[in-house]
C-alpha cells in the first residue's frame, strides 16, 4: 500500500455513524522518499516519469531536484488523483504533464511518443487516500459498498467479481493474488451467501470460510482476501508485468528504474525483472567458454531491498511492509525483448 499517516480506526466501523469513522489524515507521507530520491539521483534538466502519482509526495521531491529546466510526467488511473495533480502542477518548480491512465498503458503511450526519461519510478499498490475514502470499499475495517476500483470509470467492481465469478475461479484468485491458505472454504462461503453487497458481507464470508483457530492472531482474517479481490478487480499484477519491460526500454543508457512494493507478489516480480536485466552469461556451467554472448543490461543499485527504518515505521506504520529496489541501465538490449 502506498502509505501516508496512520489513521486510528475501529474494526467494523460503519460510515453511517460518524463517531466510529476512522481518523482521516490530512498530510501525505510518502514512503522511503529520501531513499528513492537518492537512488534515482535526479539532476537539473532531467525528465522523470512518476507512474503512480497518488498524493504527489515523491513527485514533489523529484520536481524540486530537476528544477525549472526539467520535466515530470505523472500517471495515475484514479480520477481523484487528477485534481491533486492540478494543485501540485500549479506550484511545481518544473514542467509537468499528467496522464489519466493505468501506468502500463501510460508508459506505452509515452514510449510511442519517443520519450526517453532519465528515470522512471513506481509506488505500487493502493494509496492511503483510496483506503481512507471509506465509500470505495478497499478496507475491511468498516462497512462500505463492495467497489475496490482504482479507476472508478471501469466497469468491473468487487461486487461484480464476488457475485458473478464461479467458485473455482474465486478460489483460484484468492490463492494466486492473496496467497490465501483457506481459499476453497472462503470461495464456497462467498457463493453460498450471494448476493454480497458490502465489505461487512465479505468479512463475514471469510470468517465463516476459515477454521475458528485461524480467526485469531496473524492479523485480520480478511486481509488476504481483500488484497486478492482488489488485485483481481484492478489487474494489478498484469499491469506490473507489462509496465516493467516498457519502462526499461524507454530508459537511455544511464537511466534509472525504481519501484516500491508492499507485498511479496509485487516485490518478487520487481526483484526477478531487475535481476534478469543484471544477469550476464546464461550458458550451461559445463561449457568451458561463453557462447551466448549475453552481457548485463543493468547494474543493481539495491543488492537487497531497501526497507523503512525504525523511525519511519514509528512515524508511519503503513510503511512497514515497503520494499524499494532500483537499477541503473548500462547497456541496450539487442535481442528484441527487454
Amino acid at each position: 500500500m502506498r502509505a501516508q499517516a496512520e489513521r486510528v480506526q475501529s474494526s467494523g466501523a460503519s460510515p453511517a455513524n460518524s463517531a466510529t469513522l476512522p481518523y482521516m489524515p490530512t498530510e501525505h507521507q510518502p514512503v522511503l522518499a529520501p531513499e528513492l530520491t537518492s537512488l534515482l539521483a535526479p539532476q537539473p534538466g532531467q525528465t522523470a516519469v512518476d507512474c503512480t502519482f497518488g498524493g504527489g509526495g515523491h513527485a514533489r521531491r523529484i520536481a524540486a531536484a530537476i528544477g525549472p529546466s526539467g520535466t515530470l510526467v505523472c500517471i495515475d488511473r484514479d480520477p481523484a488523483a487528477e485534481a491533486r495533480f492540478e494543485s501540485f502542477a500549479a506550484e511545481a518548480p518544473c514542467a509537468t504533464r499528467f496522464l489519466g491512465a493505468d501506468y502500463a498503458a501510460g508508459l506505452r503511450t509515452l514510449r510511442g511518443e519517443g520519450l526517453r526519461p532519465e528515470m522512471v519510478y513506481m509506488d505500487l499498490g493502493m494509496s492511503s487516500m483510496q483506503v481512507d475514502a471509506w465509500e470505495r470499499g478497499f478496507s475491511y475495517s468498516y462497512e462500505a459498498p463492495l467497489d475496490m476500483r482504482m479507476d472508478t470509470r471501469q466497469q468491473l467492481s468487487a461486487a461484480d467479481l464476488l457475485n458473478e465469478w464461479p467458485e473455482s475461479r474465486l478460489a483460484q484468485a484468492l490463492r494466486r493474488f492473496g496467497e490465501e491458505r483457506y481459499a476453497g472454504g472462503i470461495a464456497r462461503e462467498i457463493v453460498r451467501r450471494r448476493p454480497l453487497r458490502t465489505t461487512t458481507d465479505l468479512v463475514a464470508a471469510v470468517k465463516a470460510g476459515i477454521p475458528a483457530s485461524a480467526r485469531f492472531g496473524g492479523g485480520h482474517p480478511a486481509k488476504r482476501t481483500f488484497q486478492a479481490v482488489r488485485i483481481a478487480v484492478n489487474g494489478e499484477l498484469d499491469s506490473l508485468d507489462d509496465a516493467l519491460p516498457t519502462a526499461w526500454r524507454m530508459l537511455p543508457l544511464g537511466g534509472r528504474l525504481a519501484a516500491i512494493s508492499f507485498h511479496s507478489l509485487e516485490d518478487r516480480r520487481v526483484k526477478r525483472f531487475l535481476a534478469d536485466r543484471a544477469r550476464g552469461c546464461v550458458c550451461p556451467p559445463e561449457l568451458p567458454v561463453c557462447v551466448c554472448g549475453r552481457e548485463p543490461e543493468a547494474e543493481l543499485l539495491t543488492r537487497r531491498a531497501v526497507a523503512p527504518g525504525a523511525e519511519e515505521v514509528a512515524a508511519n506504520p503503513r510503511s512497514k511492509s515497503a520494499h524499494l529496489r532500483a537499477a541503473l541501465k548500462i547497456a541496450e538490449n539487442t535481442g528484441g525483448e527487454g
